[in-house]
């Protein structure tokens, strides 16, 4: 039968995300509209949320960190266009994203001694193979595929290479250790649930000696530029921006920065993240048809989890019909108001995402699992009747 009690907030979306639990559009009211992004208050504002997030983050007092155009894609693509090429690369990929990354340093920086270290979806590239005298590029939290590196212990304290990593899914979330790497994303929409469209963008004290000790042959983009002039450009991390932010983004990234703060930091935050992987956890260990498509727990995201069907019947279909079953559920539970854009991926295996981020609330999680039941043996029954 169809459940009787619904998700508060139907919003399961791995990016952007839930807004934090009570949020609503007062908190834009402070926002500095109208004036100049380089004006003092404007840049005090910047200023602000470069400090906050630094501070809420425990940095690293030699590490810096600063607001850049175009997501977390447009900050990790700074760092590639920026930082690789003094060194070979080693590139993990497991994830869409990561692929991309895999993508570009071979075929549109064409840098020469490339390797690509690879895994399926649900899994994650053997580490011991990774060589340190190399820079590494890697994401941290695969957000299409659910698996993530379980901590940094395989990165050696001593290293010749640079780490670059993409954590936009992590941070916030997940123990991430800074000392262990050189050049790190995020965005505001993932574990914030702030708005798209900005990324920031974390320097170690071996990419900053990178970048004023190698420059390049290729022409870099101006939105690219981490350095200006053989030196780090450090206005980028004062609070002036490469092109022209939102003031009312930025508004809203401090409103969130501010709420991990209220909440008791980044203990709480990351607590809220597993307690809301447990309860999906208990969940899928009694169910029929539905598994983590991520089987190692220790490489299983506690943000981005994504689900398979395990169901014998399912793979007695062909592959378009199992294709578009996760995506009729994903349409059925938004018809009843109960779940937003939980189908997979586009290049990922068919099966569901849901989002279990810090501002997602554990009792809205609680009422959308018999939800999914409902919708799986809904959609099932549906097949079995028209075959």
């Amino acid at each position: 039968m169809k459940p009787m009690a619904m998700p508060h907030r139907p919003m399961f979306s791995s990016g952007p995300c839930a807004k934090r639990p009570g949020w609503s559009a007062s908190v834009l009211e402070s926002a500095v509209l109208g004036r100049s992004h380089r004006s003092t208050p404007a840049k005090a504002k910047l200023k602000q949320l470069i400090d906050k997030t630094s501070s809420v983050l425990k940095l690293p007092s030699n590490y810096r960190l600063g607001i850049v155009p175009a997501s977390d894609t447009g900050a990790f693509e700074m760092g590639m266009w920026s930082l690789l090429g003094a060194r070979s690369v080693d590139v993990l990929v497991w994830e869409s994203f990561s692929s991309d990354w895999a993508n570009d340093i071979v075929n549109e920086l064409r840098l020469p001694d490339c390797r690509v270290l690879k895994a399926d979806y649900g899994y994650v590239p053997e580490l011991n193979e990774v060589e340190f005298n190399r820079d590494i590029v890697f994401a941290w939290n695969g957000t299409t595929s659910g698996a993530r590196v379980p901590n940094a212990d395989w990165i050696p304290n001593e290293r010749e290479g640079l780490t670059l990593c993409d954590a936009t899914s992590a941070v916030f979330a997940q123990d991430i250790a800074w000392e262990k790497l050189d050049f790190v994303t995020f965005s505001w929409q993932k574990v914030l649930g702030g708005e798209a469209g900005f990324g920031m963008v974390i320097l170690g004290p071996k990419a900053i000696a990178r970048l004023e000790e190698y420059t390049p042959e290729r022409p870099i983009p101006k939105i690219f530029r981490l350095s200006k002039n053989g030196k780090v450009n450090e206005k980028l991390f004062q609070g002036e921006t490469i092109n022209t932010p939102s003031m009312i983004c930025v508004e809203d990234a401090l409103d969130a920065v501010n709420w991990i703060e209220d909440i008791g930091g980044l203990d709480a935050a990351r607590k809220k993240c597993d307690e809301n992987l447990l309860t999906l956890t208990k969940w899928v260990e009694e169910s029929e048809w539905a598994d983590f498509l991520v089987q190692n727990e220790r490489n299983r995201s506690n943000t981005s989890v994504c689900l398979k069907i395990i169901d014998p019947w399912f793979f007695t279909l062909h592959d378009e019909q199992q294709t578009k079953i996760p995506k009729l559920i994903s349409e059925l539970l938004e018809k009843e108001g109960v779940a937003f854009d939980i189908n997979g991926y586009r290049d990922a295996p068919p099966g569901l995402r849901l989002w279990t981020g810090a501002t997602v609330q554990n009792q809205d999680i609680i009422c959308l699992l018999p939800w999914l039941d409902w919708a799986y043996n809904d959609i099932k029954s549906d097949f079995n009747q028209l075959t």
